[in-house]
């Protein structure tokens, strides 16, 4: 059979419908058919009775016996109504279940009414008005966030828009950090950021070039690395506050500092050069380490041996004056007797250090020679017994005639007490 055929699609002779047409009719479907089946189920389904078909004698609650045309459905509103009402129900527990949220230990949720803030919930099971009513959004507390500032992944990325910075000698310095940071204000956070990581690196960057900016060079590559970090972490957590941003700055890293590519040899050239500077610092201050110590203690030394000679010239002094009173108080007593003992006791300190001595007696030409090395030989080997026997010998009158030679004490005592009695 083909489309052409003005019998395609029936089912052939009125009495060949039913069950002829599942004999031998290849064809579609009947339309009408089609619909007059889909009628009835519908009718079926809200409580009408099925029409019968052509011809036939099921047609009593429409009103006529056996219509060709299409039946329409009798509802039952009793019955469609307790459907709806179930499904209705359905829905709304199905809605209102779907405010229940969970919190972990470590989060906080922010509960948002219309878009509006409502309240921060701790962790637990939650529920809040379904949406569109209500909303929330789980906020993590505890995890850690970076943010590189001048790099990106690793410091051979660098972002040099970034990290160029310029400090207070006027050079040109290339530094990398990064910025790890957690949330302390959910609320905050949510209604105040937009973009957290851009928020945290603009203010990091603001905060380093400022205190770069107030540095010089040296003190930015070497001794305050960590000087320079921990009051960057000051700074951004001020800047962050006044924005009320709920972010906490945990830590600040410096991941490198270092000169320009393009004056990195200079600069190592400059660095070889001061390190050679403080080489020979430190051996000057080693030299004069030893150096001075030494001539503190030398002319410490100086300075006490000068208060001992000076205490000792004084004492000696002072001894010399008093025993001159004393002798002078004598010789007011005795001046005979004084002034023979104070010549005796000058010639012997002369005559002390002298070997030989040429002496005039009483001027009468004849002349002695005291050979005071035998003398001091014969006496012991003492000055003090030299002297005596030249006291002696030179106490005796010259016309004796003695022969130069030692007196025994016995007749040096007696010559002299002859010499004071004829003065």
């Amino acid at each position: 059979m083909s489309l052409n055929d003005p019998r395609w699609g029936n089912r052939g002779n009125d009495g060949d419908r039913g069950e002829g047409n599942r004999g031998g009719n290849q064809g579609p479907p009947d339309l009408e058919e089609v619909w007059r089946d889909f009628n009835q189920r519908l009718s079926g389904m809200f409580g009408g009775k099925r029409g019968g078909r052509p011809g036939g004698s099921g047609g009593g609650d429409n009103g006529g016996g056996g219509g060709n045309g299409p039946q329409l459905p009798s509802f039952s509103f009793k019955q469609f109504g307790g459907g709806i009402g179930a499904l209705l129900a359905l829905v709304a527990v199905v809605w209102l279940a779907s405010g229940f949220y969970t919190v972990d230990a470590n989060q906080r949720g922010v509960v948002l009414r219309l878009g509006k803030f409502t309240e921060t919930t701790e962790p637990g099971l939650r529920w809040r008005l379904p949406a569109p009513i209500e909303t929330h959004e789980i906020v993590d507390l505890t995890g850690v966030r970076t943010v590189e500032v001048g790099y990106r992944g690793s410091e051979r990325n660098k972002v040099l828009r970034e990290s160029l910075m310029l400090t207070d000698d006027e050079n040109i310095i290339n530094i990398q950090f990064a910025v790890q940071y957690v949330l302390n204000n959910p609320e905050n956070y949510v209604f105040n950021n937009r973009f957290p990581d851009e928020s945290v690196a603009q203010a990091a960057e603001t905060a380093m070039r400022e205190i770069v900016g107030k540095s010089p060079m040296d003190f930015v590559l070497y001794e305050g690395r960590e000087e320079i970090a921990a009051t960057a972490q000051e700074l951004m957590q001020r800047i962050l506050d006044r924005y009320q941003t709920g972010i906490q700055i945990s830590r600040v890293t410096m991941q490198n500092a270092q000169p320009p590519e393009q004056v990195q040899a200079a600069f190592d050239d400059a660095v070889k050069a001061g390190q050679d500077r403080e080489r020979q610092k430190n051996e000057g201050e080693a030299y004069a380490n030893d150096v001075i110590p030494r001539a503190r203690g030398t002319a410490s030394r100086l300075i006490e041996e000068g208060n001992a000679y000076r205490e000792r010239v004084v004492a000696n002094a002072e001894g010399e004056a008093s025993r001159f009173n004393q002798v002078y108080a004598e010789f007011k007593r005795a001046p005979e007797v004084t002034r023979e003992r104070m010549y005796l006791e000058t010639m012997q300190q002369v005559l002390a250090s002298t070997s030989k001595v040429m002496i005039d007696a009483k001027g009468n030409g004849n002349m002695l020679f005291l050979p005071l090395d035998k003398l001091i030989q014969q006496a012991g080997g003492t000055p003090a017994a030299a002297s005596a026997a030249v006291d002696a010998q030179a106490t005796l009158p010259a016309s004796t005639n003695a022969p130069a030679g030692l007196l025994d004490p016995r007749s040096r005592d007696l010559l002299r007490s002859r010499e004071r009695g004829e003065r």
